[in-house]
């Protein structure tokens, strides 16, 4: 499967046969420019502007922003709930992670978290090959918090989100921070990296994606 980042908190995910999920499609005001793509299904991690322009994405998608188990076009979802802060959602309400089953691999999108996982969060997550995790504060993991995040799961490969890069105008820490207390990672040219079950390797693998 391809994973391509796009920006923020969104991602597409495509698999062998074609099928494309996008991940938190955003609005022009985050400053990224918004791609032109036609996907299958989208879906929502909480209805905030940043995370939920579904209208930006083309095509006839199926639309995912509730909790529970769903199989869409051979991709199986499971939605489960959490927090966009520390307070059980008291300051910016409630999220959800996703975990997608994709090609023999399950990747996890953990939206907006702003918390370490319950015990119960972790069962319901359970084994992940591709951890897309933020990294940049304020509103959602620090850098200190993602990585708590990064050991609670224990993901094959880890790629960051939601960081500061010259299109982005909130106030959030770049990835630096991140990759200094994980212990570094790759930082590719390309905005999307190929994934399989034979390349993924015993090692924990940190990449960072470019951006259009």
């Amino acid at each position: 499967m391809k994973i391509r980042w796009l920006g923020h908190a969104s991602f597409l995910l495509e698999s062998q046969s074609g099928t494309k999920i996008v991940t938190d499609p955003f609005d022009g005001s985050v400053g990224y420019k918004i791609p032109k793509i036609e996907a299958d299904i989208v879906t929502v991690s909480h209805d905030h502007y940043d995370h939920n322009y579904v209208e930006g994405v083309q095509g006839d998608p199926e639309i995912v922003k509730t909790s529970g188990e769903c199989t869409i076009s051979g991709v199986g979802i499971k939605g489960i709930p959490a927090f966009h802060d520390e307070v059980k959602g008291a300051k910016r309400g409630p999220i959800l992670i996703f975990v997608f089953e994709i090609d023999g691999l399950r990747i996890c999108h953990v939206g907006d978290l702003g918390h370490l996982l319950s015990k119960a969060q972790e069962e319901q997550i359970g084994r992940i090959d591709v951890l897309l995790i933020p990294v940049g504060g304020t509103f959602t993991l620090d850098a200190e918090g993602a990585v708590a995040v990064v050991n609670q799961l224990s993901p094959k490969m880890v790629i960051p989100m939601h960081f500061k890069t010259p299109a982005v105008s909130m106030p959030i820490d770049p990835v630096d921070k991140f990759l200094e207390k994980v212990g570094g990672g790759e930082r590719l040219e390309s905005t999307t990296i190929e994934v399989t079950p034979e390349t993924l390797g015993e090692a924990r693998r940190v990449v960072v994606l470019n951006y259009e």
